[in-house]
């Protein structure tokens, strides 16, 4: 797995690597906004994580998870924050 200086390049890395779809969390799944599909634990992989931490401001803190689903045939991305801001 590669390390990332920032959030940015990661994003950019992984969309040159086929991760071109975004995801959201929803209360039981995820979704991609841009093919209205819905993925539920069971129909995705979770293959990279990624942490960054801004260091001016150490309450800015992101995690970039690399998703892909064999079922729909898809990757994409989901970005969140991490910490006491993060979703549940």
């Amino acid at each position: 797995m590669k390390v990332y200086e920032t959030l940015s390049q990661a994003i950019s890395d992984l969309t040159k690597r086929g991760y071109t779809y975004n995801f959201n969390i929803k209360d039981e799944c995820i979704e991609c906004v841009e093919n209205s599909i819905t993925l539920h634990p069971e129909e995705f992989e979770i293959d990279e994580v990624h942490r960054f931490q801004e260091m001016s401001d150490v309450s800015d803190e992101s995690i970039l998870y690399a998703i892909s689903s064999s079922k729909h045939d898809l990757k994409g991305i989901l970005v969140n924050a991490f910490g006491i801001y993060a979703d549940t």
